[in-house]
């Protein structure tokens, strides 16, 4: 089974659709690193539903030996800036992404870069639900924002339509 590194936003929308405990019935277990418990801690804070990382017994806290120092003027937050740290240090690890240029940076440094939608994909085709599109409205609902031709093209992948 793959083992994964999250940043936040994954964690956070799939805690919102209610498809958080997908993640251990994709990977063996999920590594985040303290910057990510911060962010969540922040949105707690704030008043937003957040998952509790360490009431989940598939998540382990694990810091980065280094940051790349490249990476430290990009426009990336902690948790990203972390979570693509992590995945450098352990590249068979599949890493959680949701930004863009996180996911672009990841990519071309040789990372497998997922993001929320990809495993909403991959819990599809596990048959931890029937369809994804509902799920994918729910995302739009807590404020992902999707371009109506990503949205067709993640449906289009699931052997979807829209509605």
């Amino acid at each position: 089974m793959a083992e994964a590194i999250s940043n936040t936003s994954p964690l956070f929308y799939l805690h919102q659709i209610g498809a958080l405990n997908w993640l251990p019935r994709l990977f063996s277990d999920v590594w985040i690193p303290t910057s990510v418990v911060q962010e969540l801690a922040v949105g707690r804070a704030q008043g937003c539903a957040v998952p509790e990382p360490t009431g989940c017994s598939w998540i382990r806290i694990v810091e980065p030996q280094r940051l790349p120092s490249q990476w430290l003027a990009l426009d990336l937050g902690p948790g990203e800036l972390s979570a693509l740290a992590l995945a450098l240090e352990n590249p068979h690890r599949i890493v959680l992404l949701d930004d863009g240029l996180a996911r672009r940076i990841g990519q071309s440094a040789g990372l497998t870069v997922w993001g929320t939608l990809r495993v909403l994909l991959e819990g599809k085709k596990l048959g931890l639900a029937s369809a994804i599109g509902p799920l994918v409205g729910k995302l739009e609902n807590s404020g992902m924002w999707l371009s109506a031709d990503l949205r067709r093209r993640i449906l289009a992948l699931a052997g979807e339509t829209l509605q």
